[in-house]
Order: structure tokens, then sequence, then C-alpha cells
């Protein structure tokens, strides 16, 4: 549909829709945080299944749109390619938080090591998938992203168990040091919670949901059109602008909550997106009808890696706890954006390599 249009207006259109979804995601994430809170959710599992699916509804919005055209590049680079960018976002946090200290210090706690374990775990199974033969799928299911779900699921309600109290000398799980009040306590200083009403949090959300999914099907149409025009591959393509148009909310609400100390949040946020991610994959099998990780390319998995080991290095700091600052951010930081910008150097390596063989 976008692809008669010329480059300035593709790149217009992406803008525009980029600035619907900072704009309504913001909001939607507040009305959830909300929302949550006026039916009791709080950090139960409810709570986060929520917050998870409302963050993440334009990485839903171009997943379902992309299988829905058979374009499973751009549905899997979004996947893939969305948990490493969003993970760098915590480098863009750590460097405007106002602290001595980096942000896996402040915010270390063993709840927060165990979401980066849940998102390690749904991309491992995510890689082993890939080797399964694309004829293992009845009724548009297959068993791995059907397990990938349970992964998810079960990590959930270790998560919202691990929020209510650990078997540990300090059941909060939490190191020495850290931020003095408890995660989440920035929801409730937000100037908007306590002035909305259930009824209007509930407004809120409905047509932040509308936006936002709207804006992500356009800026997806957009995007591979955009793609096409300047010669960039689907999947490089999703995992570099795409993604990062997607988590921009993340980077808003996360901003919002370093800036009121709540760094545990700031974290949980991110971890929490990326552990859903992968979720999708049942989506786009469901819509496309094909197994979609059998049918990975080699940048797909490339991205799942570079997934992992980014996600291995916060998980790290969050348990050594670096205390020095490096170029106005901690080591873990350093090292993540270092890898990071490697990481996207070598796709486009393994593009070309994908490309010619």
């Amino acid at each position: 549909m976008f692809d008669i249009f010329p480059v300035p207006v593709l790149v217009a259109v992406f803008l525009a829709s980029a600035g619907i979804i900072w704009v309504a995601g913001v909001k939607l994430s507040d009305a959830t945080d909300i929302l949550a809170d006026r039916f009791g959710f709080g950090e139960a599992m409810g709570g986060m299944i929520l917050l998870a699916i409302a963050t993440n509804l334009p990485e839903i919005a171009i997943t379902a749109s992309a299988a829905w055209h058979g374009d499973l590049g751009v549905a899997v680079g979004n996947i893939l390619g969305g948990i490493a960018i969003q993970t760098v976002v915590l480098v863009i946090l750590d460097a405007f938080m106002k602290d001595k200290r980096p942000l896996t210090y402040r915010a270390a706690s063993l709840t927060l090591v165990i979401e980066g374990l849940l998102v390690i775990a749904v991309l491992i199974v995510a890689i082993a998938a890939t080797q399964l033969p694309a004829s293992l799928i009845l009724l548009r299911l297959t068993p791995d992203s059907l397990l990938i779900a349970l992964f998810w699921a079960a990590g959930i309600w270790l998560i919202a168990r691990a929020n209510r109290g650990l078997p540990w000398h300090d059941s909060s799980g939490s190191a020495p040091d850290t931020q003095t009040k408890p995660k989440g306590h920035s929801k409730s200083a937000r100037p908007d919670f306590a002035t909305h009403g259930t009824a209007k949090a509930v407004a809120i959300f409905a047509i932040g949901a509308a936006a936002t999914l709207v804006a992500g099907l356009v800026i997806e149409e957009s995007g591979s059109a955009l793609a096409g025009h300047i010669g960039m591959s689907g999947v490089l393509f999703g995992a570099t602008f795409l993604a990062a148009a997607t988590a921009l909310p993340e980077l808003s609400t996360g901003l919002a909550s370093t800036r009121l100390k709540d760094y545990q949040l700031a974290i949980s946020d991110i971890f929490g997106g990326n552990a859903f991610l992968p979720v999708l994959f049942l989506l786009a099998t469901v819509m496309s009808g094909k197994a979609v990780l059998p049918h990975a390319q080699a940048t797909d998995i490339y991205l799942a890696a570079l997934g992992i080991l980014l996600t291995c290095v916060y998980t790290a700091g969050l348990i050594f706890r670096p205390g020095r600052r490096v170029l106005g951010i901690g080591i873990d930081s350093l090292a993540v954006l270092i890898l990071y910008g490697i990481g996207i150097g070598g796709l486009v390596f393994v593009a070309q390599r994908g490309a010619g063989g």
C-alpha cells in the first residue's frame, strides 16, 4: 500500500507513527498501572501480564500484520531485534540517572536476576526450535511456540512469588545500599495517578491501545516500503529502526522511573517486555499458518544470540554490582553498548552472506 509513495513521504509517515507510539505508549502504560492498582492486581501475575501486553502492543501489531502478509522476516526480526535494542535502553537510563552509582548497583535484586534468566530461557528455546522440521505443525500450532508461552507463564508465576518474598536472609531479595523505597513506588508518585478515575483510566487505555495498534500497523507497512526503497533487508530494518521506534514507550517510562529513583522497576519493565516478545511467535504461527522458527534465517539466530549475550551482561551486573562509572555509565552498560555496536555491525555481514547463499 505504501510502495507508491516516495522516500520523503515514507520517512514522514514513519516518524509520525513513531511519535504516536511514544505518546500513546506512555499514556497506555500509565493507565495500565492505574487499572492494576484499582483492580488489586499490583505486582501479582495479572498485573504483570496486563503490563506485558500493554507495553508490547506495537510489537503485537507489527508481528500480526507481518505474519498476515507472509513477511516473516520483518516479524521475526522485530521480535528478536526488539529484545536486543530494548536491552540497550538500559544504557540510556544508566546514563541519565542522577546518581553516582550505576543503574545495576542501585537496582540489584534477586527478582531481577530471575527476570533476566527468564529472558535467556525463552530465547534458548527459540534457538533450539530453529532445528525442528517445518512440518511439525497441527491446527496452526507448533510445540516450540507453545513451549515458549508455557515457559513465560511459569516464569511470570515464579516472579510473582519472588515479589512476595524469597527464602533468604533478606526476604526481599534486594542487595544492601539499593533503592530505599520498594519497587513500583514511582507508579503512585506520578502526578495523574490519584486524579484519574477508573472510568477515565479505562477510556485512556482503550484509546491508547487503539492508537498504538493502528500506529504499529502503519509503521510496519511504511517501514517495509522504506526498507525496500533504500535497499535494506527486512530483517536488518526490523532489528534496528523498527525495533528502536517500538521501544520508545519503554524509554519514556524508564526515564520516569529512574527520575523517581525506582531503579528496579526500570529494569523490570525492560526484562519483562523482553521475556514476553518471544511469546509473539505463537501469534505469528497462528496468523501465518506456518511454523515460523524452523524457517528462521541465520540473521534470526544471530539476533537471538545477541539478545542472550546482552541480557547475560546485565544479569551479571545485578549480581556483581559494579560501583564505578566509566564514561558516565556503569561498566556493564559500557560492555552492552560496545557489544551491541559490534553485533549490529556483524549482522550486516550475516545478512549479506545469507543473501549471497
